[in-house]
């Protein structure tokens, strides 16, 4: 496990589990509820609120909930309104931890996600504390089955991709400034190539290698943090080779 690619990879996987627990509804739900909220219910005008309802459809959320979504952020039909919230601290091993969420009690959730810290190996900080070490970047993985590397480089070069990384096992990495990342996913769409993943993410600059105990720690802390209703997105700077990886999976198998 090296990197953003095989950490999104396993939250991709576990997404779909927790599609059938009916956490990705309540969460894209949130998304558009602030999305709506800060920016207004117009999609024209609100690139954020689009994003959160393309999100809906891919989930095949009822429409009918989109739109109660939207009306709930806008105001205009009652309902628990959230905030944005984001937390940093440091895992085992001294591993930076970023997360993004969304609550309805700011008390509530800083007081779960320090003791989540801190009953597995890690510590909450204060805001700044590790943001230094991660650069926001558009994120885009295309699986290496699916498309031929030098034409799949043209194209998202061509279309102001800042850089296409092709290191991963599984996937072709595509990195946009966060400004471009619309119109770099939008034009490889046209071009019908089917993204696997795309988003707006934290890249961090530096790795902490991890193997063993503080390897096995470190997921289990992510899992639990991804787990929280109010977490949204975790970014961490951990890296852990895929053979680490295959015992610890072979390990949790048994």
């Amino acid at each position: 496990m090296s990197g953003h690619s095989k950490w999104a990879g396993i939250k991709h996987k576990k997404a779909i589990i927790d599609a059938k627990r009916g956490k990705v509804f309540t969460r894209i739900t949130r998304e558009i509820v602030v999305a709506a909220k800060e920016g207004g219910g117009v999609l024209e005008h609100n690139a954020r609120l689009r994003k959160a309802i393309e999100l809906g459809r891919e989930a095949n959320m009822p429409q009918d909930n989109i739109k109660k979504a939207v009306l709930r952020g806008t105001g205009e039909i009652p309902g628990v309104m959230y905030e944005e919230v984001a937390y940093e601290g440091y895992g085992p091993s001294g591993v930076a931890i970023m997360l993004e969420g969304t609550t309805d009690n700011r008390n509530r959730t800083a007081s779960e996600i320090r003791k989540i810290f801190s009953s597995h190996g890690g510590n909450m900080g204060e805001n700044g504390c590790v943001s230094w070490m991660f650069s926001q970047k558009g994120y885009i993985a295309v699986e290496k089955s699916k498309h031929n590397e030098e034409e799949l480089m043209e194209a998202a070069l061509d279309l102001g991709a800042e850089d296409f990384r092709a290191e991963d096992e599984d996937m072709y990495e595509i990195f946009t400034k966060p400004a471009d990342f619309e119109k770099v996913k939008k034009g490889l769409t046209e071009k019908n190539i089917p993204l696997a993943s795309a988003e707006i993410t934290f890249l961090p600059q530096t790795y902490v290698k991890l193997t063993g105990k503080p390897a096995e720690s470190m997921l289990k802390l992510l899992d639990i943090l991804e787990d929280h209703d109010d977490v949204k997105n975790v970014f961490a700077n951990f890296d852990i080779s895929a053979e680490e990886m295959e015992k610890i999976q072979a390990q949790e198998g048994k």
